[in-house]
């Protein structure tokens, strides 16, 4: 064999020596980021799915909470340390998911399917229907002051709408977190939009839009997770603690400082406080969410479903004060309206309710929007 031969003999077997061990190690990469639970694109992340349901799940026990709270010490402590971090882990979560907002006609159209025209029908539906749960047949109809849980409607739509300028920013969390301060210096901040609530909850969110996925999994490990048992724990002996004199309100963000009864300087460090509390507890509540698929998880989709539909039956079970009954202020009593919460807002939630209000929570417009493309008004 010559000496060519030889040398191109010795290359070849170089090559497939090569090859093969790339393709190894493509076949360990893609069985490593299969065991860390990589989703596909398209595919739901089980993680948001469950942690998405869990929260508004809390939503709902903590609206069936409030009623009982003048009778009970334990449940104020328990409705202070859940309105800690409900909303917060929500709004993390919805800035997470806005990452990639952008303005473009795609993104505004899902805007306006998803959030304006869901606003608009449900800012109107709640403003009949406190009419009469109310006994204010005057009440006129105004989607410029939301109404109940539509808020978070507004809020999420200011919010989106700002994404790109908080993506251009240097130091988006700290410029947020001096929105949030400012804000509860300002009491003549009027009730359009419920700006007072968007903008003191507005680090979360923005929080949310920095967020990348190695931080969730950062608060899911074992050494999190351990660590989380005895700061819930603390954390809710020292709202049972303060339950007597605390004024819950702070984490509910809708009123500056001097609107609760103390001085305006108030209002920026406890802004500060309140956000490195629920920050934590964000994170406590995380790390317990499971990653793996659940009996519940499909409900995670469905969660804005309950969210909105729910509050009409707490408006309804309001009306006809059913937390005067003797059994609603009893141990017994209080776990059975926990339940029953969380059963009504998880069945709020499943596929068959969504199929009846998706024409309003996830209208179509591909006419309408076919119709603007012929006049040049969206690309």
């Amino acid at each position: 064999m010559t000496e060519a031969a030889r040398t191109t003999q010795t290359t070849e077997a170089t090559r497939t020596r090569e090859t093969t061990r790339a393709a190894e190690v493509r076949a360990a990469a893609r069985t490593s980021a299969a065991s860390a639970g990589t989703v596909r694109a398209g595919q739901r992340d089980s993680f948001f799915d469950n942690a998405k349901y869990l929260a508004i799940v809390l939503v709902a026990v903590g609206h069936a909470w409030e009623p009982l709270r003048d009778g009970s010490r334990a449940v104020t402590a328990l409705y202070t340390l859940v309105y800690a971090f409900h909303m917060p882990a929500f709004i993390v979560i919805s800035g997470y998911f806005s990452r990639n907002f952008d303005a473009s006609p795609a993104r505004i159209k899902r805007l306006v399917t998803g959030v304006v025209i869901p606003y608009v029908v449900f800012e109107t539906a709640y403003t009949f229907f406190t009419r009469w749960t109310d006994g204010e047949p005057d009440r006129p109809v105004s989607l410029l002051d939301p109404l109940y849980l539509t808020w978070f409607l507004a809020a999420l739509f200011v919010w989106r709408l700002t994404t790109p300028i908080w993506k251009s920013v240097r130091w988006p969390l700290p410029v947020a977190l001096a929105v949030a301060m400012l804000a509860t210096l300002s009491p003549d901040i009027g009730d359009d939009l419920d700006l007072q609530r968007a903008l003191q909850f507005l680090p979360y969110f923005v929080l949310g839009l920095c967020l990348k996925p190695e931080h969730f999994r950062l608060v899911r490990r074992r050494a999190v997770r351990l660590a989380a048992v005895p700061v819930f724990l603390g954390a809710l002996a020292f709202a049972y603690w303060i339950a007597p004199w605390f004024r819950y309100s702070w984490f509910m963000h809708r009123a500056a400082a001097e609107q609760l009864g103390v001085p305006g300087w108030y209002g920026p460090p406890m802004t500060l406080a309140v956000f490195g509390c629920s920050l934590v507890l964000v994170a406590c509540f995380l790390s317990w969410v499971p990653g793996r698929r659940m009996w519940f998880t499909t409900l995670g989709a469905g969660t804005l479903y309950g969210y909105l539909l729910h509050g009409f039956l707490v408006q309804l079970a309001n009306k006809y004060h059913w937390s005067h009954a003797d059994w609603a202020g009893r141990p017994l009593g209080e776990v059975a309206v926990t339940v029953v919460a969380a059963a009504v807002v998880t069945a709020l939630c499943t596929a068959p309710v969504r199929r009846v209000f998706r024409c309003v929570m996830e209208p179509r417009l591909d006419r309408a929007l076919r119709c603007q493309d012929r006049y040049g008004i969206s690309a």
